[in-house]
């Protein structure tokens, strides 16, 4: 595919281009809560990934516009394979995803047997379907409350949130190495300078955090949990220990109230700004429903059997499977 110039644009009002082109070829346009505002703002559905992904497949849209990283349009076409899904710009790849390499990971699950895989939504497709449960920040917790605690498990690909689960719940998983690159940027020496300056705040952290960020957190939670912890605590300000886009989504819902993004290492820098998020722009989406591409595409055998993990958490996640029902992938 040949790319238009991005300076060729220049006379384009994209705004309007987009809603033309999104009407045309009717499409449904998802945006993270990690991407910039402009984008949010014309989307027609802004969330965590899976939530975005299962809103998509209820629409009649032809097309879904994923402006979020390339694992999560990956899930929607998981989810809605008969709909075209183009990703703004293929390389928002995710640095969680990029630790766990399938050929890795499948050789780990056939060195330890008698695990089970309960895999961090934050993964490829081919991992997925190495898995036997995906989970998801919001979803991780009641999951792992249903299977016994004498089976042994896989947690991957993120370190920081399977050893959260672990303190918690008093578990011994056998942890992916992974990180995020996010959300293991940020200070605990900066927070609490931060914190002293702001004594009556609470600090809401995202699970993917290390634990010297998530002991000094009055709230640990999934991204939306954060956004709801934000509209409903009772003080004024928020230290917010995730990736700062979602302030946007918090100020418009409490614009009364203050919003501040826990520091990186000097306290200044913009590492806690996730790079590929920031790849998506609105020339990149107007040319991706101008030209329907970059499209994702995936094998129908990898599609069904990444597919089986994904159904085992959303009968998981409602209560609709037994702990004996368990099995291996």
């Amino acid at each position: 595919m040949t790319v238009q110039p991005a300076e060729s644009l220049s006379g384009l009002d994209l705004r309007e281009e987009i809603d033309r082109l999104r009407k045309e070829r009717k499409v449904v346009i998802l945006a993270h809560y990690y991407q910039k505002p402009e984008i949010q703002d014309l989307a027609d559905f802004v969330g965590d990934s899976l939530e975005l992904s299962r809103k998509a497949a209820e629409t009649d849209a032809a097309v879904i516009a994923f402006c979020g990283v390339k694992f999560m349009a990956d899930t929607a076409k998981i989810l809605s394979p008969e709909k075209i899904v183009v990703l703004p710009d293929l390389e928002a790849g995710c640095s969680l995803e990029d630790s766990c390499p399938p050929q890795k990971f499948r050789a780990f699950r056939e060195a330890h047997p008698d695990h089970i895989a309960l895999t961090y939504i934050n993964c490829s497709t081919e991992v997925k379907a190495l898995s036997d449960v995906i989970v998801t920040s919001s979803s991780a917790e009641t999951i792992l409350e249903q299977i016994p605690e004498e089976q042994k498990i896989i947690f991957g690909p993120d370190r920081h949130l399977g050893a959260y689960l672990n303190r918690k719940f008093g578990r011994d998983m056998l942890l992916w190495p992974g990180v995020c690159i996010v959300h293991e940027a940020f200070s605990e020496t900066e927070m609490l300078k931060l914190k002293a300056q702001h004594p009556d705040a609470p600090i809401a952290a995202h699970p993917e955090c290390p634990a010297h960020i998530i002991d000094h957190a009055d709230y640990v939670g999934s991204t939306s949990g954060i956004l709801q912890f934000a509209k409903t605590m009772e003080g004024d300000t928020l230290i917010v220990a995730t990736e700062p886009h979602i302030i946007h989504q918090m100020e418009k819902a409490v614009p009364h109230k203050t919003f501040i993004g826990a520091p990186g290492a000097d306290g200044n820098c913009a590492c806690n700004i996730c790079p590929y998020m920031a790849l998506n722009t609105l020339e990149k989406l107007y040319l991706a429903l101008r030209d329907l591409e970059p499209r994702i595409e995936i094998e129908e055998d990898l599609r069904l059997a990444a597919k089986k993990s994904l159904d085992r958490m959303l009968e998981m996640a409602a209560g609709t499977i037994g702990k004996g029902d368990l099995g291996r992938a």
